[in-house]
């Protein structure tokens, strides 16, 4: 007999030259979940490059379509395949699996209100805002979602989700450093490069650092279709010389980069959590980023393990501060290493496999049989109903 399957639908996987935080999460949980004995398939967007399949982790990856006909490859998928369990995630756009699912688990990292006209303006913002806000509410109604953060579930009951488990993302241990810190003020930004990062922001808030610590720099680690228009502007406020591309890096380089860095400057319009906040502050690294950004007020402790700011003056102004107070930073470096390690993935993988599992009355809901009660074996993998939940293995 083996072991129930689930199917997560993803817009994007890690190896995605667009992949982030989320991708991770999702990457994440499934690993877990093949840990604790699920059949784990991920579904994701295929880009230039990638195989039509792949196995990690005893996940199995199947890429198809782009990132806007993946969502039908999916439906598709779901309809033929039938796995037992579905986790719909839902950046921005559902994957609609609840036409041809009785229910799902929605996964939501945060909600797109903002984001949406300045990714696409005009009338395509608007319908995906439509899509978002009032299309997918009512045809998941009956679904359990699961979100990231207080915020992100305050946004979601805002617009009519009621039944919503928060699930924190993990963070893993900070590798041995490879670096020392720079000697001369280093900010670093982690991330995609998109619009809605802002990470302007953190080159204008260079551009007021290097005012009074002129040999103050950015190292910006990642990759996204705005890098051109981000470079451009650097170029605009004639700081070249002071804001270093890194691209999409390893993952040893990018802890490389935290090692070298004072602070994490966090910009972003929206984050459903903020995963570079826990892995930054795996270095003793402090964040600064907006308390209206939503995420960030439950992974940023204000004033202990970095600063949540309303503006972008106040913004510059607190980096600018953070690099010049060598005690400000160094009692935020405390905190942020005391913080780094409260949420584990090993956590999130068991969560998720609490409200998948088949004896839960909200995975009953949720279109899953229940397990027999007739003291039958459970799957081979998978823990029994009357036995505490397994570990997993990583």
């Amino acid at each position: 007999m083996r072991a129930q399957s689930v199917l997560l639908l993803n817009w994007r996987d890690t190896t995605n030259p667009e992949g982030g935080g989320s991708e991770r999460y999702v990457e994440e949980v499934a690993r877990g979940l093949a840990a604790l004995g699920w059949s784990v398939t991920v579904l994701c967007a295929a880009y230039p490059g990638s195989p039509r399949e792949a196995r990690r982790h005893d996940v199995r990856y199947v890429y198809r379509g782009s990132k806007v006909t993946v969502y039908l490859r999916g439906l598709v998928h779901t309809l033929l395949h039938q796995p037992d369990r579905v986790v719909d995630v839902q950046n921005g756009l559902p994957f609609f699996t609840r036409l041809v699912r009785r229910s799902v688990v929605v996964l939501v990292h945060h909600v797109h209100q903002e984001q949406w006209q300045v990714v696409y303006p005009g009338w395509r913002g608007r319908l995906g805002w439509w899509l978002e806000s009032r299309v997918a509410p009512r045809l998941y109604d009956d679904c359990p979602y699961v979100t990231v953060s207080s915020a992100s579930r305050d946004e979601l009951a805002g617009l009519g989700v009621s039944d919503i488990t928060v699930i924190h993302n993990g963070t893993d241990p900070a590798p041995p450093r490879q670096r020392p810190q720079s000697t001369v003020p280093t900010v670093v930004c982690v991330g995609r490069i998109v619009p809605h990062k802002q990470l302007e922001h953190a080159v204008d808030a260079i551009a007021e650092a290097r005012k009074v610590l002129p040999d103050a720099r950015l190292i910006v680690v990642g990759s996204g279709w705005w890098e051109d228009s981000l470079r451009a502007y650097v170029d605009e406020r004639g700081l070249r010389d002071a804001v270093e591309f890194r691209g999409h890096v390893s993952e040893d380089d990018k802890h490389a980069a935290y090692d070298e860095a004072w602070v994490l400057a966090l910009p972003s319009l929206k984050e459903g959590w903020g995963l570079v906040v826990g892995e930054a502050a795996g270095h003793g690294v402090p964040t600064v980023a907006y308390r209206s950004a939503g995420g960030p007020t439950e992974s940023v402790h204000d004033g202990v393990s970095g600063v949540l700011v309303d503006s972008p003056q106040h913004f510059a102004g607190a980096i600018t501060a953070l690099l010049q107070d060598d005690a400000m930073r160094q009692r935020l470096s405390e905190g942020a290493s005391a913080s780094a390690g409260k949420f584990t993935w090993c956590a999130a993988a068991l969560a998720f496999d609490r409200l998948l599992t088949p004896t839960s009355p909200r995975s009953r809901r949720s279109g899953r049989p229940p397990a027999p009660a007739s003291g039958r074996a459970a799957a081979p993998g998978r823990p029994s109903p009357t036995a505490p939940p397994r570990q997993p293995s990583w």
